[in-house]
């Protein structure tokens, strides 16, 4: 097998991902899936740190728009992508793969408080460690935890799983006329709004330097893959 040619990763799956076919809740056979994978990069080396949203539970911004407050609905998703969290942890360790839950909310009953030290202690012992309740401030996506995440533990890449296999021009669904980028600079993402993820997450990539690969989470594999630096997908830097 190949060896890693990213040594630290930050992979950032929706809550939408994790939902399949029905769009809400859990699927374990998806669960599943994603840690078999996880635990095929974690055996070539590579060190592994997850942010999962919370969209298949509850989407802030959802619920903002019918009306209630934007901060308590952000903190509803944050709480989301908890449960998310947890429910990875599990398939991960049923898998043998060895992990932990660290949390911006603290809940020292169920997860660690995120500690930046000691998050990269656990990735250099070998554990993948879930990075859950986003940033811990309403306002901010997790898309935008992914992109701190990243800066604050030195990842060298954000690999960013979705249903697509990258990015293209207009939506691959509706349009199959649309065209995939195969390189794009963040400048780009910022300017044509192409959706790879938030303007504030980008922005803090550009400015840290963290390149984003984008590619499709629903064929198997395909996370080893990108780890592997096999060119799928979209791959999005300076």
């Amino acid at each position: 097998m190949e060896n890693a040619k990213y040594k630290r990763i930050v992979l950032k799956l929706s809550g939408e991902a994790l939902a399949g076919a029905s769009g809400f809740g859990i699927d374990n056979t998806i669960m599943s899936s994603i840690a078999r994978q996880v635990k095929d990069v974690v055996e070539i080396g590579a060190e592994v740190a997850i942010v999962v949203g919370g969209g298949n539970i509850w989407r802030g911004v959802a619920g903002s728009a019918q009306g209630m407050d934007r901060a308590t609905a952000d903190y509803m998703g944050m709480l989301a992508t908890i449960i998310n969290s947890l429910a990875l942890q599990d398939a991960l360790e049923n898998e043998g793969v060895e992990s932990r839950v660290m949390t911006a909310i603290e809940m020292k009953e169920i997860a660690e408080p995120y500690i930046r030290r000691r998050a990269i202690r656990h990735l250099e012992k070998g554990r993948v460690v879930i990075f859950a309740a986003g940033t811990g401030n309403p306002y901010f996506s997790t898309d935008t935890a992914a992109a701190l995440r990243s800066a604050e533990i030195e990842a060298e890449v954000i690999l960013m799983a979705k249903k697509v296999d990258g990015v293209y021009d207009s939506d691959p669904v509706s349009n199959p006329e649309a065209v995939k980028f195969e390189d794009l600079q963040f400048i780009d993402v910022l300017s044509k709004g192409l959706g790879v993820m938030d303007s504030t997450a980008a922005s803090l990539c550009m400015d840290n330097g963290i390149p984003i690969i984008v590619f499709d989470l629903t064929r198997s594999g395909n996370i080893l893959k990108v780890v592997q630096g096999q060119n799928i997908g979209t791959y999005v830097g300076r």
